[in-house]
């Protein structure tokens, strides 16, 4: 039994994390798993989204804490396992976001700590009713650092910083208030609205899919005229796409754009 599924319905990649009996952590071999998917992702042109969920009762529990606690015993003190661990799951975070693809979480039961943080690193996110969220290792004594770095780049820092010390769960339409995911729907529709959510992006041309979405996060860190000019850079080199002038003329006269993309 593979420790990440994947099938493809059409141009949509389905990533689950199955170790349902462990509340799909992120241990060493799902982080490998994962890296593995990501890295053959972004050279998989079939592909034009991404929707990644979790088998059996949850989401994903976070890190593998008996995984950790036996890294620790293991390697001085643990600090080369901790460091080289933090490491590999900054790397599945970054490469989320550096997909050419959007990426679509798909969220039930709960995230937590760096569950919750692969839900922030996701593009877009959509969650039962049931879901729950927290950034929760300081309720062990662990501040949840790294899953802060996605987190605050996607609440306000009040909020943020609120979950990060409280460790408190908030339920699903909480963080679609506070712009942790996008949508809330009943449990029985989640699997239909993340694919309908995925085919919705899988339908635009994916040149300007990949160029708006490297753009997006690269303007983000930006001060305000900066922003602007590296907008207007990628704006002029999408403009001279030869699809993008199909889909404008297309537009114009009213039919259906002919992309050869």
């Amino acid at each position: 039994m593979a420790i990440l599924e994947r099938h493809d319905t059409g141009p949509v990649a389905h990533l689950r994390l199955n170790a349902p009996e462990r509340l799909n952590p992120l241990s060493d071999a799902m982080l490998a798993a994962l890296q593995d998917q990501i890295d053959a992702l972004a050279h998989d042109r079939a592909i034009r989204a991404v929707v990644i969920s979790g088998a059996g009762k949850v989401f994903c529990a976070g890190h593998d804490l008996r995984e950790m606690q036996a890294g620790r015993q293991a390697e001085d003190k643990g600090a080369g396992y901790f460091a080289d661990l933090f490491a590999r799951c900054a790397k599945v975070m970054t490469g989320l976001t550096r997909l050419p693809q959007p990426v679509i979480a798909q969220v039930h039961g709960i995230a937590a700590a760096a569950g919750c943080q692969l839900v922030a690193s996701c593009d877009m996110a959509v969650a039962a009713e049931d879901a729950r969220f927290a950034v929760n290792g300081v309720n062990i004594g662990l501040f949840c650092s790294t899953p802060m770095v996605a987190l605050t780049r996607n609440l306000p820092r009040k909020q943020a910083f609120e979950m990060l010390t409280t460790g408190r769960f908030i339920h699903a339409e909480e963080a679609q208030a506070m712009g942790l995911i996008n949508c809330v729907v009943p449990a029985e529709d989640l699997a239909g609205a993340a694919l309908d959510l995925a085919e919705t992006v899988a339908s635009k041309l994916p040149r300007a899919v990949k160029i708006g979405k490297q753009a997006f996060y690269a303007q983000a860190e930006l001060p305000l005229d900066e922003a602007y000019a590296l907008a207007g850079h990628v704006m002029v080199e999408n403009m001279l796409e030869r699809d993008t002038s199909e889909g404008m003329s297309a537009f114009l006269d009213k039919r259906k754009p002919d992309w050869s993309a």
